[in-house]
């Protein structure tokens, strides 16, 4: 499938007519051709950016609403299309791809109920008769880079509160996903967006440090968000800076799971298999670590064993739970970051031979601080069971990692329980419940090298404007001279 470039509401090749191709990881066929836009493309594609902020940050929070829940519409209408898109290009499974769509779709929506409820305040002042505000303005063009993993909701929620705010957005597709990526910009071009309101720019792999440099030093980019690994982020974060552009960064994660001596252990373990299992374990929320007490881990550790090794991992055009990995080399990962485990001494309980880049969901169980899955992000359905005695080493275990997006913790003692999540240094967490979740309404980020900043809510409202101070005094009022 050949896919175009979205600029000023036009579908775009490179200046320079360069396309890559995006490989099917399950067949090795070719899934799509992009275009590869480099620093040449960039000038082009800010323009209409700017230009169209000229009027829409003018347009009312009405229109705004009408237009992105036209657009909500006709995404979910494309739930096909996606989906086959996902799978074809990251080896997702066909309902991921279809919840993908219908999270987006309601992300949309929110973003439009918000338009009306960007609000400022009134200060008091110190000066007789002055009326003092707190006023929020849109900020002008913003850059969201979102990455493949769940590709409709993350390159949706890199647009949606953004222009919802009255700003422009370029989107900058991933490499891995460039189809599904321009096919969110078809559909705000469908719901007849003003062009260049939504701009969507691809880019071949070995094109990308120089094109995210070229766009976040433009002048008239005024905001950064992104999605993606720690690494990139530090990246992105260190040229926001030094262009003294203020970025919003969700990155990568190791979340913990804690299953304390009293909690409910088939409860916990429906948790464990899904937050685990869910894409093939490649979401940031998804559960990497899973602590137990010794008390009750054997029990645990046979039921999740045995749930994990019922799951059918396969070609995701088939009937499966779980479908490949994005590429053969994120497997080869999964088999290093196992055969390490293995030879210090954990046990496989679990899984087992993969093919290509399809993997078994996999336990390992008695994994220590000496291997590396317990500090690297596997972003694979192989998951680390670590045991301790008491609350206080499970939560100092939670915290022993550089990451901070997600955490549960499961107990039937509710105070506990609540004592020792708030312990947990994460953005979010959750009791009795599991480390993967998301509502469009929640304030969603993490702490350390997780990032900073929250999508979602109120306060990703408050990322996507600036605050000015406004005043309406007395021209008659007295001067010192």
């Amino acid at each position: 499938m050949k896919i175009d470039m979205l600029i000023a509401g036009n579908p775009a090749g490179s200046k320079d007519g360069r396309t890559f191709e995006r490989i099917d990881p399950v067949t090795g066929d070719v899934a799509t051709t992009a275009p590869a836009a480099t620093g040449n493309d960039v000038a082009d594609i800010v323009s209409a950016a700017q230009k169209a902020f000229l009027t829409w940050s003018k347009s009312g929070p009405n229109e705004r609403r009408r237009l992105l829940n036209k657009a909500a519409d006709i995404m979910a209408s494309k739930a096909d299309e996606f989906t086959a898109l996902m799978t074809a290009e990251t080896g997702a499974t066909g309902p991921w791809g279809a919840f993908n769509t219908m999270f987006a779709a309601g992300i949309l929506r929110e973003a439009a109920s918000s338009t009306t409820h960007i609000k400022g305040e009134i200060i008091p002042s110190d000066k007789p008769g002055n009326t003092a505000m707190g006023v929020r303005q849109p900020l002008g063009v913003c850059l969201g880079i979102a990455p493949w993993n769940a590709p409709v909701i993350l390159g949706t929620r890199a647009i949606a509160q953004a222009i919802a705010c009255g700003n422009t957005v370029i989107l900058k597709a991933s490499e891995m996903c460039p189809g599904t990526h321009a096919l969110i910009g078809d559909c705000f071009t469908e719901a007849g967006f003003p062009a260049g309101v939504v701009n969507v720019i691809t880019n071949a792999p070995e094109d990308a440090p120089a094109l995210v440099e070229a766009l976040i030093k433009h002048d008239s980019i005024k905001h950064v968000n992104f999605t993606g690994s720690t690494a990139v982020g530090r990246i992105i974060g260190r040229l926001a800076g030094e262009n003294l552009k203020p970025v919003l960064l969700e990155l990568g994660g190791k979340a913990p799971l804690i299953v304390l001596d009293d909690a409910d252990l088939d409860g916990a373990v429906n948790a464990a298999v899904f937050g685990s299992f869910m894409n093939q374990g490649q979401i940031c929320m998804s559960t990497e670590r899973i602590i137990v007490d010794e008390k009750i881990a054997d029990a645990f550790v046979g039921k999740l064993a045995a749930r994990a090794n019922a799951l059918v991992a396969g070609n995701p055009r088939e009937k499966v739970h779980l479908g490949a990995l994005v590429s053969e080399d994120a497997a080869e990962k999964i088999d290093a970051l196992i055969a390490d485990a293995v030879a210090k001494g954990a046990k496989l309980v679990a899984g087992g031979e993969r093919q290509g880049a399809i993997v078994p969901a996999g336990v390992l169980d008695h994994v220590t601080p000496q291997m590396r899955i317990y500090r690297e992000e596997s972003f694979g359905p192989v998951k680390s069971i670590i045991r301790v005695s008491g609350d206080d080493e499970a939560v100092r275990v939670a915290n022993d990692t550089e990451y901070g997006l997600s955490a549960a913790v499961h107990g039937s003692d509710i105070r506990r329980a609540q004592v020792v999540a708030g312990r947990i240094e994460s953005g979010i967490c959750h009791i009795n419940g599991p480390t993967v979740a998301d509502e469009a309404q929640m304030p969603f980020g993490g702490v350390k090298a997780s990032g900073h900043g929250r999508f979602g809510g109120v306060m990703g409202m408050n990322e996507f404007t600036s605050m000015r101070w406004i005043t309406i005094e007395d021209p008659h009022q007295h001067y010192p001279f």
